[in-house]
């Protein structure tokens, strides 16, 4: 089994939003093999707290134009490592140095990644300042 089309639309809508908010190494991993209790974990790292909490706010932002509510977050508060709980989806945004100390794509390195693109990067070839 793996995760449901719309797992899969709201994921990419949260990369999309934390990549607008400037979030980096942006990973949709499909976890629904695993877990029974969600499909996709979007993870998304960020330099500052302040940055973490911009992707944060960004993100459940964009899935309430979704109608799409977190039902948890948990770590706002510290702005290190905030999660969102979506249900089938969970957001993990995570400032840099807790990025590379639990380095959650290692730990679920035995599940499938979903390609994300950031649609507003310039395309290669592309010249960044036209």
């Amino acid at each position: 089994m793996s995760a449901t089309e719309r797992s899969v639309e709201i994921a990419t809508i949260a990369a999309q939003a934390a990549a607008d908010k400037l979030g980096e190494d942006i990973v949709i991993i499909d976890v629904s093999d695993q877990l029974v209790i969600t499909d996709c974990f979007v993870v998304v790292s960020a330099s500052n707290e302040r940055q973490v909490g911009a992707i944060v706010d960004a993100v459940e932002e964009a899935l309430l134009k979704q109608k799409v509510k977190p039902v948890r977050r948990e770590g706002a508060r510290e702005g290190r490592w905030v999660l969102l709980d979506f249900v089938d989806v969970v957001v993990h945004v995570q400032h840099s140095d807790e990025r590379s100390f639990y380095d959650l794509p290692r730990l679920w390195r035995d599940c499938p990644h979903i390609p994300f693109t950031d649609a507003s990067a310039p395309k290669q070839g592309e010249d960044a300042g036209a």
